[in-house]
Formats: structure tokens, sequence, C-alpha cells
């Protein structure tokens, strides 16, 4: 088994990027850059992140902190590589860029890139089962099965916004139906549709990465072939109507698609909206009455709410 070794190297926030780049150039693999102001940064920006938890910076120090893991094979190269790099950006940048300690820590010999895969588990939704790929899960007879890569990230179903938004489809006759799904991350609910029935589903993310990963899904389900998905910003590239709609995004983006929605729903369709906060969620439900829909159904779990609603 390889070995592995994390590197941390203590710099500023304006440096940052910097040092990311220096790990990239050197074949670094797991770059990150933790940095306790950009979180803040986030939770002020009041744009699209309506929830962060403000324990999350708990335990960060003013140091900023870029690291990243290295494997054994030229590894005493690539160190003298980094170091060289750092000790030419502390001598040249007009600004400041930190000490720029370089920390190397040996990683434990456990296959650090597989030990995250014993803390998921089958989840069984109204709809669907989702089955990590590598569990050998049979199931009930009746039960519809659906394997993903968690590694991917992007959604899994364990979240409660996605889980309530399976529930909510096991309740719907998606039977020959077109579904579309907007901001699909992993592509979870487009396949899901497709399993129970869906004739097809188009589905679109912003990410690239999440593009991606919704691809490599659908064809570990069979369903490569009606589940059409492409990079978009929401609804923007088609013109495709379904007979329903889910949107598990955040309440801004749900308010800013609350005008443009209905374009894209059949005559008698409905839309499930997902990732709504508590506080948010008077603020959606406005928005969508004022278009004319009318609220079937509210699911809350945790901090999240769900909506079932009918088109005009």
């Amino acid at each position: 088994m390889s070995k592995w070794y994390e590197i941390s190297v203590a710099t500023t926030s304006e440096a940052a990027d910097l040092i990311a780049d220096v790990f990239f150039s050197e074949g670094c693999q797991g770059v990150s850059i933790k940095d306790k102001r950009d979180v803040a940064e986030l939770y002020g920006s009041g744009i699209i992140w309506d929830y962060i938890d403000e324990r999350i910076t708990d335990g960060y120090d003013d140091a900023v902190y870029v690291k990243a893991v290295i494997g054994e094979d030229g590894y005493a190269d690539t160190l003298a590589d980094i170091r060289n790099s750092l000790d030419s950006l502390k001598r040249l940048s007009p600004f400041n860029v930190g000490g720029l300690e370089l920390v190397v820590s040996p990683l434990d010999d456990t296959d650090w890139r597989s030990e995250w895969k014993k803390y998921f588990k089958p989840i069984v939704t109204e709809s669907v089962t989702v089955v990590p790929k590598w569990i050998d899960y049979k199931g009930a007879p009746a039960e519809k099965l659906l394997y993903i890569n968690p590694g991917m990230a992007f959604g899994t179903g364990e979240h409660e916004t996605t889980k309530m938004c399976l529930d909510l489809l096991g309740e719907e006759d998606v039977d020959g139906k077109t579904v579309i799904d907007v901001g699909t991350g992993s592509g979870i609910l487009a396949i899901a549709a497709v399993l129970c029935g869906a004739k097809s589903a188009y589905a679109c993310d912003i990410d690239t990465a999440a593009v991606t990963t919704a691809k490599e899904n659908a064809g570990l389900n069979g369903t490569g072939h009606k589940v059409t998905i492409e990079c978009a910003d929401l609804l923007e590239k088609t013109d495709k109507k379904g007979e329903l709609v889910f949107a598990n995004i955040t309440a801004d983006i749900l308010i800013m698609l609350s005008g443009r929605i209905g374009e894209h729903l059949e005559s008698g369709g409905r839309i499930i909206l997902s990732g709504i906060i508590h506080e948010r969620l008077p603020e959606v439900e406005k928005a969508y009455i004022s278009r004319g829909f009318t609220i079937l159904k509210r699911k809350s779990q945790g901090e999240w709410n769900a909506l079932l609603l009918s088109g005009k």
C-alpha cells in the first residue's frame, strides 16, 4: 500500500490561491484552503447562502492554511520543488504572504481515499432506496434501487432536502411522464423519476463537476438513455416542459425562478421545491402563490422545508 503525506502551509488570505496553485502545479491531490475570513464573508453575503452553521469556524485560528496530499512516489523531489517555490514567493511577492511554514505529516496507513465509505449506508425513501455502489444490498422485491457514488458529493439522498424530494416523488404518479430537475447536483432526482417510470428526464446544473457526476450516476443506473443532463444556469438552455418539475436549490434562487418555472410546466403539472429553511418559507410561498400556483403539501425535516405545488 502506498504511503501518503499531508502538507500544510501557513499563509495569508491574499496568498492562499498562489500557494494552492503551487500545490496543483506539483501534482498534489486534495488541495484545500482553510480561511476563517472566507466563511465569514459567505455568512454575511446574504445572496445565495440561506443556511450556514455559525459554529463551522469553531477551532479556527486567524491563520490561513493551504493543505494538500502527496504520495510517496517522487515525494522528496516534489517536496523540494514546493519549498523552492515558497522561498521564491516569499522573496518576490509585493504583498504579505505570511510565514509560509511548511509542515509535513504522514497519513495513517489506512487507505484515506476509501475510509469515508464506512459512513454511508442505504437510504430508504418513499420512492427509491439510494445505495452506495460498493454495498451489496438486495432489498425487498418491490424496492427500486438507485446506485450512487457518494464520493462524488452533490447529494446522496441522506440530506433532508433531497430526501423530502424523494419522499414526495413516491407520492406522485410519474409513469410515462416527462420530468425536469433544476440544479440537479448528483442527478439523483432525475434518475429516481426514471426508475419510478418517467418516460424521460431533463436535468441541468451550473456546476460542470455536478454535470459530470450526474452523467456518471445516470450511467451507473442504466438510465443514461432517458436522462438528458447539461450544464446550464437554471432553465436558460431549454424550452422543454414537464409534468413534474424538481427544484432543490435555495430560497433566493427559488423565488427568482418562480417567474419562469411555469413556462416549463405542462398543464396540470406539479412542482416539488426544496432547500428552504424555516425563516425563508413564507417568502417562497408568497412568490409562488402570487404566480398562480397552489400549495398542495408541505413537508419539514430538521431546518428544512419542501413544497408540492400544482400549476395554474
